[in-house]
């Protein structure tokens, strides 16, 4: 990791340079820009001088270029995670979540047809969070239908069910975690609640 900063840093000189060569600049009249001395400014693009942040930031003004640019910050990753959707039954799953153990985070699409109950039961927890259409959960002894916006939690070894009202297809959230791990959902402290 100190080699990759040191590299980085070793860098910002020569792209000082370039910048200021390709604005036609002269260090005097880049000196007078930033009220940053001509040496020091000289200093840093031969690399003799280690870049900070009370010089990098007038500099990043001076050439109206972000401050990443000026220090060739790595690009940020694409956070996009990657959707394989998975056809199970006559759902279609969508695993939100790359990593093996711990909760888990899927995206389902249950049919309007899947109207049958048929309640099972496994190890762990799941919350559900209904996107769209309307949800029909059997669970034990209850039978729910949960709306968009609405949710529910509860352990998976109770028998349990999930389908459509038969209204139309169903958009839900999953959050399961295999091992019984419960979702918390903060809410505010006693004292901050109104009577």
């Amino acid at each position: 990791m100190a080699n990759d900063d040191a590299a980085v840093l070793a860098a910002v000189g020569p792209r000082l340079r370039a910048l200021r060569k390709k604005r036609d600049l002269t260090l005097s009249r880049l000196a007078e820009t930033t009220g940053i001395s001509a040496s020091t400014l000289s200093r840093l693009e031969s690399g003799e001088r280690k870049p900070n942040l009370e010089l990098l930031l007038p500099l990043a003004r001076a050439y109206e270029v972000p401050l990443d640019e000026l220090v060739g910050a790595p690009p940020v990753g694409d956070p996009r995670v990657p959707l394989r959707p998975i056809r199970h039954g006559d759902s279609t799953i969508v695993p939100l979540t790359q990593q093996a153990g711990g909760p888990q985070a899927f995206k389902m699409v249950i049919p309007a047809d899947r109207r049958d109950p048929d309640p099972r039961t496994h190890e762990g927890y799941e919350w559900l969070y209904v996107l769209s259409g309307t949800l029909r959960l059997v669970l034990a002894e209850h039978d729910i239908v949960l709306k968009p916006g609405e949710a529910a939690e509860f352990d998976t070894r109770l028998p349990h069910w999930f389908g459509s009202s038969g209204d139309g297809p169903v958009e839900i959230l999953s959050l399961f975690g295999p091992q019984g791990e419960r979702m918390h959902v903060r809410a505010k402290p006693r004292s901050a609640r109104r009577p």
